[in-house]
């Protein structure tokens, strides 16, 4: 790639309309206290996979512009303040890589969770965690960076 670095080139990758609408629902939905409400948005606006009874904090934000490459299980919860990555721009390239989380995953405050990342379902992710990396189901991961603290939770340990 010649010329600026890959954020200057960022609507040659994503239309400048997309941008402001999916900016204009993500904050709409950043802030709303009703959980049905936020579902809504996302999945009937932004394109999302959010399972039944599936929770988001006051604060998550999406990513802007491939929200529709999130993908979230039933009865899950994204903690206050969390980002979900599915692009990220570099100096050179910019990588796009969906985002899944299973079911009855519980994603802990203020964690960042990078493109192409799968969390298996009954997932624990601590807060402050940098997702970096696949977290396997039934595993409690946390830190930056991210490392596994407990495997085969839920059974019967």
């Amino acid at each position: 790639m010649d010329g600026p670095n890959a954020l200057w080139q960022m609507y040659s990758t994503v239309s400048r309309l997309k941008a402001v609408r999916n900016f204009i629902f993500i904050q709409l939905a950043r802030y709303c206290p009703e959980l049905s409400w936020k579902n809504w948005i996302y999945r009937r606006i932004l394109g999302m996979k959010v399972g039944e009874h599936t929770a988001f904090a006051l604060m998550v934000m999406v990513d802007l512009f491939f929200p529709e490459r999130i993908s979230i299980g039933r009865n899950s919860i994204i903690g206050y303040n969390t980002t979900i990555l599915t692009h990220e721009y570099l100096i050179k390239e910019y990588r796009v890589g969906d985002v899944r989380i299973g079911d009855h995953v519980m994603i802990g405050a203020n964690c960042t969770i990078l493109p192409g990342v799968t969390i298996g379902d009954h997932a624990i992710v601590s807060a402050g965690s940098l997702v970096h990396k696949d977290v396997p189901a039934h595993t409690f991961v946390g830190g930056n960076p991210m490392r596994v603290i407990r495997e085969n939770i839920g059974y019967d340990n």
